[in-house]
Formats: C-alpha cells, sequence, structure tokens
C-alpha cells in the first residue's frame, strides 16, 4: 500500500489495538472534520451522508467522472460503494481510486452484493486491487472478495461462517489493507490478526442500508485515524450507537422507523456520553508475525 496522509493523531499510545480510546477517536473525528468523497449506493446515498455527517465530516456525493479528481484532491477519505453500480459509477470509482492511490488520500470500498453477480465481482475486484485502506462486507462479501464460496442473496448474507475471522485475515492479506466482515459479531482484520466487535444490536439488520452506513462511518473515522484504529474504532462506535438506541437513550422506539431515527441521533450524541469500547474488543486470531 502507497503512503498514506498523516492521520496519525490517535489518543492512544498502548500499543495495543484493543486498547481503544473511544473518546478520544470520536473528538478527533469531530476536530478534523474530514471531507469524504463518496461514490456510492443510489438506495441510501441520503443515510450515508447524514452518518457521515453526524459523525463530525462534511460529505460529498457524485457519480461525475468529470469532478471526482476535484472532489478527490479536496477529501480526506474517500468511499465507494458499489450497491447500485452502473458503466458511469464504475469508470468514476476507478478514476477515483486511482486519483486516491495518487494523492495519498485513504479508500473505503464497500463491495455490496459481491458473490451475488459477474459484474459486482468484477468490479468489485478491481477497486480491490487498487490501493485501499479498507474494505467494509459482511461475512458473505468478505468471503466471495476471496474467492472462496459464499452464500449470497440479493445482497444480503446467508449461511454459516465459522471462519470468518480466518477468512477475513486472508482477504486482508490478499488486498493488504485492513477488513471490517459485518455480521452477528463484527471482525476486524489486518494482515496479522483479527479482533472481534461485540458492539451492535439485532434491531439494526431490520433497516436497509445499515451495511452502507457502516461504510460510511469507516470513511469518516478514516478521514482522521489511522486505518486499524479508524476500523476498529468506527465499529465499535457504531454498534454502541445501535445499543443506545435500542436502548432507549435518545427516544422510545416501536419498529424500524423510529429505531432509525433513535440512531441517528444517537451517532450525534454518542460523543457526549464518553463511551468506551475496550472491553467490547477481543483478539481472536494471531499470525505467526504477529505473535
Amino acid at each position: 500500500m502507497s503512503d498514506q496522509r498523516d492521520t496519525s493523531g490517535t489518543a492512544d499510545t498502548t500499543g495495543n489495538p484493543t486498547a481503544v480510546a473511544l473518546p478520544d477517536a470520536l473528538e478527533r473525528v469531530a476536530e478534523t472534520a474530514p471531507l469524504v468523497a463518496a461514490v456510492t449506493n443510489g438506495v441510501t446515498v441520503a443515510a450515508v451522508a447524514q452518518v457521515i455527517d453526524n459523525w463530525g465530516g462534511s460529505p460529498v456525493m457524485s457519480e461525475d467522472r468529470r469532478e471526482i479528481d476535484e472532489f478527490v484532491a479536496a477529501a480526506q477519505a474517500v468511499l465507494l460503494n458499489v450497491g447500485t453500480v452502473t458503466e458511469r459509477q464504475e469508470t468514476t470509482m476507478v478514476d477515483a481510486a486511482d486519483a486516491a492511490a495518487e494523492l495519498g488520500v485513504p479508500v473505503v470500498l464497500d463491495p455490496v452484493g459481491v458473490g451475488a453477480t459477474g459484474t459486482r465481482d468484477r468490479v468489485a475486484g478491481t477497486l480491490a486491487d487498487r490501493d485501499v485502506a479498507v474494505i467494509n462486507g459482511n461475512y458473505g462479501e468478505i468471503t466471495a472478495l476471496t474467492g472462496e464460496d459464499a452464500e449470497v442473496r440479493g445482497v444480503e448474507s446467508v449461511g454459516e461462517y465459522d471462519d470468518i475471522a480466518a477468512t477475513a485475515v486472508a482477504c486482508a492479506q490478499q488486498y493488504e489493507t485492513v477488513v471490517v466482515a459485518s455480521g452477528e459479531t463484527d471482525v476486524v482484520a489486518t494482515e496479522t490478526a483479527a479482533y472481534e466487535v461485540a458492539t451492535g444490536t439485532p434491531e439494526m439488520a431490520e433497516v436497509v442500508g445499515t451495511g452502507c452506513t457502516l461504510g460510511g462511518t469507516l470513511a469518516a473515522f478514516l478521514g482522521a485515524l489511522p486505518p486499524e484504529r479508524a476500523a476498529l474504532a468506527g465499529t465499535a462506535a457504531f454498534g454502541l450507537a445501535g445499543e443506545a438506541a435500542a436502548g432507549g437513550e435518545f427516544g422510545e422506539t416501536h419498529g424500524p422507523a423510529s429505531f432509525q431515527t433513535a440512531f441517528r441521533d444517537a451517532v450525534a450524541g454518542l460523543a457526549a456520553r464518553e463511551p468506551t469500547a475496550t472491553d467490547r474488543i477481543t483478539r481472536v486470531l494471531a499470525t505467526d508475525d504477529d505473535q
């Protein structure tokens, strides 16, 4: 991977990735107010823009090749989501990835629905082969991206993935990146280790686009923190916001619509609660290189 722009500011100096100083990470995002240039899923574009804004970032959404270089040049992070990929979007995303690599702007790739069609497989593989800082997908998408058999129904992951930690590490090694595999328990993997992030709530799965908004969250954090820290802190914060919303801390919820509203309020208000995630992150796998 090429050198990224300096986003090394992080309060955790213990050298232990599981000791995520979440309040400081949230403060860093708010202080940086990263501009995130996104070429993303047309179904969830508004929700993705909203979550980036609520974390303290500034979203700019475009699929026009004529302006993407300028947006990338101004950005602190780039989000590429293939959820409703068109030929026009494919060209723009490839150009955005190339511009980001040249400028050292970190990229989050969300390979939505990879494993479902040949087109998505090809586009996601093309983008993953470029300089990507974080890949975010559900268990099935991450498995499919490594070339292994995965059960993907539409854009949803189905089936059993007992070896997802090892698969996520394999994906990180294959593409020289950090991987976030979302599911019942989220997994964050580097080329040498995998961590379970035990945050979140079942209600999050009832809202269309949760994976896309996680991608937006990771992009906002990536604009202010190094990739591994951004992935761990962003994944943990996202899940904790879901827990706060489901727990009624931001208003009573009655179903998916009211939960979605409460979740947005939780994202915007999470930093004020000074959340902790240290006891929610566990290393579950390490290669010989990380012993």
